[in-house]
């Protein structure tokens, strides 16, 4: 049983025909029977031809018709992108997720290509043909277009390009967080939670990462990479994020793409990568001797499987780089203060450096991975004063600053990312 039910009016004449009228009517009427128990969420979409004022709707009101639309809300907007995107927003503050959808025949295809751009496989839709008798009363309806072309689909995705670039910054303005041990010949950074567009509660408002598992679409990490991408003035069309799997892989740009890998090192102008990060520890490395850059994204398993390192060994391999030359930064990450693990998972950073566990004889032992992935950039070779990861925002807990970052601890599953990146300026 859906959960939300729309009725796609947009671009409908419901002029004052009594047919038309009637069809609506018994339209209304067998949604409110069939779902008014259960769904939690009905509404209609149209393109001003409602008023959500209904004493000023152009609908005759001695046919009920007036009445039942009251039980129904309204979203009126003059862009389908700016209707579905409002209609998204209160469908997610009630947390639904089955939707049905009951759309003229000849608009089915165009609505799921909308849908496809705002939603993501969080969402279980259903679709109806609404029947609306067309001018004259005749009742036939146009046949279904199964196909978007590709010049159809640029428009629906410039449209709704267009409508988030019109949104404002929720939650605060755009920060970065930069080093001053990386030199100016690059563009580099760590991102907080504020000033996107995202505004699910645990994605607002800055989050850089879509999944299948969460409600922000792709289109709207798009708008906050763009946005960043300005701020930071690197090119959003070459960027290129970690495909992670939480070991220690690392893809030297040029050559083949693996699957997944947790580092990318290029030495290529203009070009940015990223790290994400919502706990987990987004690493920057940089030499700017040979002009080659690096990013890692380190768990508590990718740190023991010495990403990091992996990282520097890649850059020294590929670039010529020296270890002395490499300065490594360590993003904001989960403290020890909040992170614990089994003590049995626990023990192998134990035995790495007594200091990075806490409370090694309870049975969820407190670590800090910081601490180890400093111990082992130093053993591998990285000159102590070339590692930072204690002053500016770099060290707070991000499970600890809600205001600031995102926390897969503190959150849950549908929690926001960050990200740390660099480019070598062009």
């Amino acid at each position: 049983m859906a959960e939300a039910v729309l009725i796609d009016l947009f671009g409908l004449k419901l002029n004052s025909q009594k047919n038309c009228h009637q069809t609506l009517l018994k339209t209304l009427n067998a949604v409110r029977y069939h779902h008014g128990a259960k769904a939690k969420f009905l509404c209609i979409m149209c393109c001003s031809n409602i008023s959500c004022d209904h004493d000023n709707c152009e609908l005759e009101t001695s046919n009920g018709l007036s009445a039942s639309l009251r039980e129904f809300e309204t979203v009126s907007n003059p862009s389908m992108a700016a209707s579905l995107y409002t209609i998204k927003q209160k469908i997610d503050e009630k947390n639904l997720s089955s939707i049905k959808v009951i759309v003229p025949v000849h608009r089915k295809t165009l609505m799921k290509a909308f849908i496809g751009q705002l939603f993501t496989d969080v969402y279980n839709f259903e679709f109806e043909d609404l029947q609306m008798p067309l001018r004259g009363g005749r009742l036939k309806q146009p046949t279904e277009i199964n196909i978007i072309t590709a010049q159809e689909l640029e428009a629906i995705q410039n449209e709704i390009e267009t409508y988030l670039r019109s949104l404002p910054a929720l939650k605060g303005e755009l920060t970065i967080i930069t080093s001053p041990l990386i030199p100016d010949i690059f563009i580099h950074g760590f991102t907080t939670r504020t000033g996107g567009i995202s505004y699910i509660p645990t994605l607002s408002s800055f989050n850089l990462f879509s999944s299948s598992r969460r409600r922000d679409p792709k289109a709207v990490v798009q708008e906050n990479l763009r946005r960043l991408g300005n701020a930071a003035g690197f090119n959003v069309k070459k960027f290129y994020r970690i495909k992670t799997d939480h070991a220690n892989d690392v893809w030297i740009m040029g050559r083949k793409e693996p699957e997944s890998y947790d580092g990318i090192t290029t030495n290529q102008r203009g070009v940015t990568i990223a790290a994400l990060g919502a706990d987990c520890i987004p690493i920057v490395f940089a030499d700017p001797v040979r002009k080659a850059c690096g990013v890692a994204h380190s768990g508590w398993r990718g740190t023991l499987l010495g990403v990091a390192m992996a990282t520097v060994n890649a850059m020294i391999a590929e670039y010529g780089c020296s270890l002395e030359d490499i300065i490594v930064v360590l993003g904001p990450s989960v403290g020890p203060c909040c992170f614990t693990l089994p003590r049995e998972s626990a023990k192998a950073f134990h035995n790495l450096d007594p200091g990075c566990v806490r409370l090694f004889g309870s049975p969820n032992p407190y670590v800090d991975i910081r601490k180890a992935t400093r111990i082992l950039l130093e053993q591998g070779g990285i000159l102590p004063q070339n590692i930072q990861d204690q002053n500016q925002d770099l060290n707070l807990c991000t499970s600890c600053h809600p205001d600031k970052f995102f926390s897969h601890v503190r959150d849950g599953l549908n929690f926001g990312t960050q990200i740390g990146f660099i480019s070598i300026r062009e």
